[in-house]
């Protein structure tokens, strides 16, 4: 039996106010009993496919938030498969988010 050797992909990812679809620097009107939460998925399609769904590390790099409020902004990897996965960028409350970077590495065979 042969083993296959490990693939690394790795690529930095800027969005924000330019991109289409991007909401989260807009704040609605929320109540105590509807918070707001909102967020953005950006797809990420690998150069190459992988023989089944990789490990991913996201790593936040830079972010664009308005001063009047918390800095609150999470990042996740969602819905990975072998060509590719979701990021997740998601703010609350009264954040204003205009843009954020991240770097994504995915490992695997």
């Amino acid at each position: 039996m042969q083993n296959s050797p490990w693939k690394v992909l790795s690529a930095q990812v800027s969005v924000g106010v330019l991109t289409e679809g991007w909401q989260l620097n807009h704040i609605d009107d929320a109540s105590a009993d509807a918070p707001r939460i909102c967020s953005f998925p950006v797809e990420v399609t690998f150069d190459a496919p992988f023989s089944a769904p990789p490990v991913v590390h996201l790593g936040l790099t830079g972010f664009d938030i308005d001063q009047r409020d918390s800095a609150r902004i999470t990042l996740k990897a969602e819905n990975i498969g072998p060509g590719g996965f979701h990021a997740t960028i998601t703010t609350w409350a009264g954040t204003r988010v205009y843009g954020v970077e991240f770097q994504w590495l995915a490992i695997g065979g």
